[in-house]
């Protein structure tokens, strides 16, 4: 065996591995990225949902745009205020914390209330709507498949007797059921807000009678009962004025023919016939 060429070769590849670590260690200095230690402690803060709610991708890409003054910490829908208060306190910045939002499914036609129509397709609301309209007579109304619950990561929404019922208690106002739901009947409203009209249709009373015994059917006297703009009728439909709304004596006041205004809590507990 030559030695003297078995130390070369040692040598050799000993060199062109010091000099490929060299060139390994250059280019990594060169193209580093540097990350901002603040965004680390700030989706530490975060309660971790990753639910879309602030309108990011995640808490990662949430917590970049915080530190880089893209977003403001209440933009997150789960944070708690104490929790919007520890992240601008860390940042050095104003803690503004806006009103909580939760969801409203604006319809109470669950089965016993609706006429029924024949559908036998896939389970999903958005399927639905393409191939059949889905299984109720009214065409605005919850198709009752559940595609907003699925698409709810905290567990607010409830299928009941073929209807989307929201517990406010448990909604933390991310909107994912908002984008799941193919009829568009899902709103945001302020947490504080108790009195809203479950219904979505615009066709006219006797119409919607025909196919929902629950419809607004827009006798106005939820509007009468309330004061100045606190109710507001768009065609044959009466909605609640968000940014002015009634007291929760209204529903009582106004004697509503059908129940389709009512309290946030009497709706999520089925408290009606």
């Amino acid at each position: 065996m030559d030695f003297g060429l078995l130390l070369t070769s040692i040598l050799s590849t000993g060199a062109i591995g010091i000099s490929l670590g060299v060139v390994i260690g250059i280019v990594a200095k060169v193209f580093a990225v540097e990350v901002d230690e603040r965004i680390e402690k700030v989706e530490d803060l975060l309660p971790g949902a990753n639910c879309g709610g602030c309108g990011f991708a995640g808490c990662a890409a949430f917590a970049k745009a915080v530190v880089a003054e893209e977003a403001a910490p209440a933009q997150c829908p789960v944070c708690s205020s104490d929790d919007v208060a520890g992240i601008a306190a860390y940042l050095g910045i104003a803690a503004e914390q806006g009103e909580k939002q939760v969801a409203v499914v604006r319809c109470s036609g669950d089965i016993p209330n609706t006429v029924r129509t024949l559908y036998n397709g896939i389970r999903d609301c958005r399927s639905a709507v393409v191939v059949a309209g889905g299984a109720k007579g009214c065409e605005y109304g919850c198709l009752g498949f559940g595609s907003c619950a699925n698409a709810c990561p905290f567990g607010a929404i409830e299928m009941r007797n073929g209807l989307a019922i929201v517990h406010p208690d448990l909604c933390v106002g991310c909107g994912n059921c908002v984008s799941a739901c193919p009829k568009e009947l899902i709103a945001m409203a302020p947490a504080s807000v108790d009195v809203h009209v479950y219904c979505n249709s615009p066709e006219k009373g006797a119409d919607k009678r025909k196919v929902c015994k629950t419809a607004c059917i827009g006798c106005r006297k939820c509007v009468k009962a309330s004061g100045e703009g606190q109710m507001e009728v768009v065609g044959f439909l009466v909605r609640t004025n968000y940014e002015n709304p009634p007291d929760s004596g209204v529903v009582e006041a106004s004697a509503c023919p059908t129940s389709a205004i009512r309290l946030a809590g009497a709706h999520a507990a089925h408290a009606y016939e």
